[in-house]
């Protein structure tokens, strides 16, 4: 009807980055059922940033009607004209949450900034457990101020069987933010004390933000 009427079709868009909730990241949520879109990084400004959404937050339902996965939302949004109001479910912590927001328009894709191969890299400090070699973000040219980057990668370790590579940076552990080598191991010590199989890391790869439900339990 739009591209009748105007000539073009504007869809809704509510500003997240999302990706689909696995069984292991489901573990990991404390969630009983892997189902729903999973918002790895809330646009700053976007719409849904504004009224409160956060990264680790499940998106269920717009609506009222169920959201399958990470392809289900972002068609039942694109569905939906810019300026139209939606509610949305979501699972936070475990608590059910409802939201209320006015869909912006979806943007022209941009084009992606990656980081340059070549930028120089620090030895790092190793954690094994993870097959990981890890500095602070702020020690690493082209990384930023925020997390641990990943300078190596053991092709064999734990991290690699999750598609994590070098040039990684690792935000958050456990919902912790991380600031160090140390901070990492430590949380991943936590996690496998308490008995858990995975912990969830929250990790920007290129312009991309996403969780990764890691195994460091013995399954």
């Amino acid at each position: 009807m739009q591209l009748k009427d105007k000539g073009s079709v504007r869809r809704g868009w509510i500003g997240v980055q999302i990706q689909p909730v696995t069984e292991e990241i489901a573990e990991s949520l404390g969630m009983k059922t892997p189902q729903g879109a999973l918002v790895a990084d809330p646009q700053a400004d976007g719409p849904a940033a504004k009224i409160g959404i956060q990264a680790g937050d499940v998106i269920t339902q717009v609506n009222g009607k169920a959201v399958r996965d990470a392809r289900d939302l972002a068609r039942q949004i694109a569905a939906f004209a810019p300026g139209t109001s939606v509610k949305l479910t979501v699972v936070r912590n475990g608590k059910e949450q409802s939201f209320t927001l006015t869909l912006g328009e979806l943007p022209d894709q941009r084009e992606a900034n990656a980081t340059p191969e070549s930028a120089p890299r620090p030895n790092g400090t190793s954690v094994p457990r993870l097959g990981l070699t890890l500095a602070p973000a702020n020690q690493v040219a082209g990384s930023g101020n925020e997390g641990v980057v990943v300078t190596n990668v053991d092709p064999n370790g734990i991290a690699a069987e999750h598609g994590m590579k070098t040039g990684d940076v690792i935000l958050e552990v456990a919902g912790k933010k991380v600031t160090s080598p140390n901070d990492i191991r430590t949380l991943v010590g936590e996690a496998q004390k308490d008995g858990k199989r995975t912990v969830l890391m929250r990790v920007r790869s290129g312009d991309a933000t996403k969780f990764v439900a890691v195994r460091v339990g013995r399954a």
